[in-house]
């Protein structure tokens, strides 16, 4: 992905950022440079409507791929690193560090880890278990994106727990790349200190988002398309940069890894 020198401007108190070949809104962050949009174009990937549940004992390299050797655009503080994905116990880990940065972090100050399905998948409900990383700075995500290969309309659906507010969960959707559908939810808990359940289902009409079970937001097109393009599922531990970090906060590296932690990753298709 070529990046060119960004324009920002600012409307309803958020910042967004366009340039001559992508399109970027801070704001419950469609950060457009997604790795979904890297592999699509050297691994074109057709939707699949197969339910899975993937208990992450170790890398399944037949349903997913792990981001490695390069980093995302100037939003994000972290290159992407295979290393950085660790497994023990049936609870995969994805650990942000400096060992190595900038020089073997792509340029970036920090290396994290991102795991994401080979294939892409439509309607029907993905879930996971996981437990955020705490930390001004970082986000903790849970999403699909259809990146901008040929035939797909760059859409993305959002689970995102910023670190600096771990009670707080952050949903969005992007069609075509258009976003302003973000809503903050109170989660009643601290995502950093235990493992809770988070989805969404995804319908022609609707996108529904629960914790734990419990329906916690509904979107009805109401605000804008809903989404129409099947997606990478994707889970991914980075820091905030540049721009993003009138979302984020700006990350102050405490000296020690820190970890985003998943149990398990699920998909059922509709119907």
């Amino acid at each position: 992905m070529k990046w060119n020198d960004p324009i920002l401007y600012e409307r309803r108190g958020v910042i967004h950022v366009h340039n001559e070949v992508d399109e970027k809104e801070v704001d419950g962050c469609s950060c457009r440079n997604r790795a979904a949009m890297q592999h699509s174009a050297a691994h074109p990937a057709s939707a699949a409507d197969v339910a899975f549940n993937e208990p992450l004992n170790g890398v399944n390299s037949s349903l997913f791929y792990t981001s490695d050797g390069w980093a995302n655009g100037p939003d994000f503080g972290v290159g992407w690193k295979a290393a950085n994905q660790e497994f023990s116990n049936g609870i995969m880990a994805l650990r942000l560090d400096n060992a190595g940065c900038p020089a073997g972090c792509s340029g970036k100050s920090y290396a994290s880890a991102e795991y994401a399905t080979q294939l892409k998948y439509g309607y029907g409900r993905v879930e996971a278990r996981m437990k955020a990383a705490k930390g001004t700075g970082l986000v903790t995500s849970l999403f699909t994106y259809s990146g901008q290969a040929a035939g797909t309309s760059n859409d993305e659906i959002d689970i995102e727990i910023l670190g600096k507010d771990t009670t707080k969960m952050e949903t969005n959707y992007f069609t075509n790349g258009v976003g302003q559908h973000s809503t903050i939810i109170n989660l009643g808990f601290d995502a950093s200190l235990d493992f809770h359940n988070y989805a969404f289902e995804w319908s022609p009409t609707f996108i529904k988002w629960y914790v734990d079970g419990r329906l916690v937001h509904t979107e009805n097109g109401s605000r804008g398309a809903l989404p129409t393009s099947p997606g990478h599922i994707m889970v991914n531990l980075w820091s905030g940069s540049g721009p993003a970090q009138v979302w984020t906060g700006t990350f102050n590296y405490p000296g020690a890894p820190v970890r985003a932690y998943y149990d398990w990753i699920k998909f059922t298709p509709a119907n």
